[in-house]
């Protein structure tokens, strides 16, 4: 890109990427289920978005608002679901309360569900509750919205080591060609899951200490695929030409070496992303991944699993992965086709 308008090149693979109408269906349904997820906090919570009391306004959404600032007494936050506060300080002072879509958040139990818990779909529960009385729908929210952004943090920090290992690597050859091959050969063959397990039941779990631990492994991906590319590379009569003019090895490999490099590492990132997207919800399944309570894919599978009397535990959360990781895997493979200059080549040689 140069002056803010597109290269020929670019503007051909996206050219081809637009002319493949499952790979842009697919990135559009993804780009929708990431804003509803994004904006999860929003839709399903147990506090009302506004609440006018006369002439004041509150946004309960934004701030906690203590019982006191509505006309109670104790100065607590105020529990919007307590008929005392809706019925007493709201609606008998002629207030209003507008509610989220989803009036639930991810740990609000309900303790008026007119059937035991889990409680089957209904127009309160529009995807019923998982054991504990929590509202399904809000847990499936939050879980893809921690889902998708632990996912995208993963795949790009495992990028960003896997492109510069892979381009030193490559661009290195000789000994430290050798070495870290051999190394990558010793720690690829460690069994990772068991790895995985022991680390998760050491170390306290969290979003930070489970995307180091996955991060051990998961940088391995690209390394093969940028090393391949700057072995091709570095060869190239231009960079020949660089290093003969006595430019710095590094500023070749950046500037000359590197952006032929990621045009094969970019076609590996979305299938990157439904592999950290599948380690995730495998370790809170089995119990070792998020803390207790926290709102995932993975443990309303293990609910499902241990609910059979409740379908819809289990196939909520199987669909919702199955819908994920299709739309994934269909804007990967038309990021692949844009990208790959066979397809040019055929493209030419038709015309």
């Amino acid at each position: 890109m140069r002056g803010g308008r597109l290269s020929p090149m670019a503007r051909r693979r996206l050219a081809r990427f637009l002319a493949n109408r499952r790979g842009v269906v697919s990135l559009a349904a993804f780009v929708a289920l990431l804003l509803a997820a994004l904006a999860a906090p929003l839709l399903a919570a147990d506090r009302p978005w506004a609440v006018r009391v006369g002439d004041r306004w509150w946004f309960p959404i934004l701030r906690p608002v203590s019982e006191a600032e509505l006309g109670g007494v104790f100065e607590t936050p105020a529990d919007f679901r307590d008929p005392y506060v809706v019925r007493e300080l709201i609606l008998a002072r002629g207030g209003r309360i507008w509610w989220p879509p989803i009036p639930y958040s991810y740990d609000t139990v309900d303790l008026e569900l007119p059937t035991p818990a889990p409680a089957p779909p209904s127009a309160r529960h529009w995807l019923g509750t998982d054991d504990l009385g929590r509202d399904v729908l809000a847990r499936t929210l939050h879980g893809l919205r921690i889902s998708i952004l632990f996912g995208a943090a993963l795949t790009a920090v495992s990028a960003i080591v896997g492109v510069l290992l892979g381009l030193w690597q490559g661009y290195a050859g000789g000994w430290v060609d050798l070495l870290f091959q051999r190394f990558m050969e010793l720690w690829g063959a460690m069994p990772r899951l068991y790895i995985l397990i022991i680390m998760s039941t050491v170390i306290e779990p969290g979003f930070g200490s489970l995307l180091a631990i996955l991060l051990l492994f998961s940088w391995m991906s690209l390394v093969h695929v940028v090393r391949a590319e700057t072995l091709r590379a570095r060869n190239f009569e231009y960079v020949r030409a660089a290093r003969a003019l006595g430019v710095p090895g590094w500023r070749i490999a950046v500037r000359h070496v590197l952006p032929n490099s990621l045009v094969a590492a970019m076609t590996y990132l979305p299938f990157q992303l439904a592999g950290s997207l599948t380690m995730l919800t495998s370790l809170d399944f089995l119990g070792l991944g998020l803390p207790p309570g926290s709102p995932s894919i993975g443990e309303m599978l293990q609910q499902g699993k241990a609910n059979l009397h409740a379908p819809w535990l289990g196939l909520t959360a199987f669909t919702v992965l199955a819908l994920l990781f299709m739309l994934v895997v269909f804007v990967g493979e038309a990021v692949r086709d844009a990208l790959d200059p066979r397809a040019a080549a055929g493209g030419r040689r038709a015309r």
